[in-house]
């Protein structure tokens, strides 16, 4: 169990299951359930991540493209000396 807030309420939040990698506190999250006696029982638990956020096999992969496309370049540039 936890708590979520908008700074202005705070609702109770009952989840049994495995939470997010993301999930930690002071972030958003998505839960979906049904509000009981003032307690929301989620079925599902969703954590945000800003817009900045990009799972570790996109980045390894764009990693790898850069690489590859600084190779490229430099065996261009060398070839024209």
């Amino acid at each position: 169990s936890f708590v979520v807030t908008d700074t202005a309420k705070t609702v109770p939040v009952q989840f049994t299951g495995i939470l997010p990698d993301l999930f930690k506190e002071g972030k958003g999250v998505v839960a979906q359930g049904q509000l009981h006696d003032g307690v929301f029982v989620a079925r599902e638990v969703l954590a945000k991540h800003d817009e900045n956020y990009m799972p570790p096999e996109a980045a390894e992969a764009l990693k790898r493209g850069a690489e590859a496309n600084e190779k490229i370049a430099n065996t261009v540039v060398g070839g024209k000396k």
